[in-house]
């Protein structure tokens, strides 16, 4: 096949160096959960959604590549925002240190705000709440009609459980990239197909460890 295909919609990660960009990207894009290698710089995936093309990058974490971040959000039409249910200080960072790296993302950038490992979570010891996490992506999308929006931008997920993973990135999809009622029923169809051939090749795959 000639050419390259382009990309119908650019979806950036950024967060903190180790809250889980990379796991939950994989555990969406293959379908698993295993232990990543910290990304240096970024690291580029495409995922098909019905007609569509999406491209993902993930982002390094680490404050050093901060420029490259900026560079990287060039053109972005949707923003995931990560941090780690379990360090507060990776929700803080989201407002502190990548609201100004967002503003080379489209004007009309969606930015979903996504806590991770929230598997390791206990409810007694919680420090971020649904509804500070909720606040902080409404605040981040006033540019946008949020009426538009079925709920607020805002996800708790575990790419080690494969809770919310799907959610995060058919929000994104069906906000950016709507699919006709036909295009959503044989995207449907694809991705059952998909996740059963996972499953099978999975089978007696246990005791994984934990990923950061």
């Amino acid at each position: 096949m000639s050419g390259k295909k382009k990309a119908d919609l650019k979806v950036i990660i950024l967060g903190d160096y180790a809250v889980g960009k990379t796991s939950l990207i994989c555990r969406y894009i293959d379908g698993k959960f295993q232990t990543q290698e910290p990304t240096v710089g970024a690291a580029f995936f495409l995922k098909q959604w019905g007609p569509y093309n999406v491209a993902v990058w993930d982002t390094a974490g680490d404050e050093r590549y901060s420029g490259l971040s900026h560079f990287y959000c060039r053109s972005a039409g949707a923003a995931i925002l990560a941090f780690d249910l379990n360090n507060p200080k990776t929700f803080e960072s989201l407002w502190a240190r990548f609201g100004s790296i967002l503003e080379a993302a489209n004007e009309d950038c969606l930015k979903i705000v996504v806590g991770t490992k929230v598997d390791l979570l206990e409810p007694e010891h919680r420090e971020i709440t649904i509804e500070e996490g909720r606040k902080l992506s409404r605040d981040l999308n006033e540019h946008i009609d949020i009426r538009k929006l079925p709920h607020d931008p805002y996800f708790e997920t575990s790419s080690l459980a494969n809770e919310n993973v799907q959610e995060v990135f058919e929000y994104i999809f069906q906000y950016c990239l709507p699919l006709s009622a036909d295009q959503k029923k044989r995207h449907r169809n694809q991705q059952k197909s998909v996740v059963d051939l996972l499953e099978n090749s999975e089978e007696g795959d246990k005791g994984k460890k934990k990923c950061c």
